[in-house]
């Protein structure tokens, strides 16, 4: 049941991320939530990595599910719970560097919802 609350909101988390990325590739002046906040609408060059960013959360939010018993496993469940805890630890180091970071609204905004990340994650590849 916890596994299952805590993939279910990573997920959501995660997609919610997803779609501020889309709104940034499309040029919305969100660019103070993300990378370091330097530029409020992205040049292109940013604009590719947060393509890539896209396309590594929705990954992540499937193997989430997954791990949490919400979808059917791709992969073996050795191989889901090891993606989890890469998963876990990369928003622990992401939660570190938003902290960081010279912008305020990263560090308020984007820190406390990569630390939530990096704890459903954990959750989910402990319990699993």
């Amino acid at each position: 049941m916890i596994s299952t609350i805590s993939s279910i909101s990573g997920a959501l988390l995660l997609a919610a991320v997803a779609v501020m990325e889309v709104l940034l590739i499309c040029g919305l002046p969100l660019g103070e939530f993300t990378m370091g906040g330097r530029h409020r609408i992205l040049p292109a060059l940013y604009r590719i990595f947060a393509a890539s960013s896209v396309i590594i959360q929705i990954f992540g939010a499937a193997m989430i599910l997954q791990g949490g018993g919400v979808m059917d496993m791709w992969f073996p469940e050795k191989v889901i719970k090891i993606i989890c805890f890469v998963f876990a630890g990369f928003f622990a180091v992401n939660t570190v560097m938003n902290l960081i970071s010279p912008s305020k609204k990263e560090r308020y905004v984007m820190t406390p919802l990569a630390a939530v990340e990096a704890c459903c994650f954990a959750v989910t590849a402990f319990l699993m």
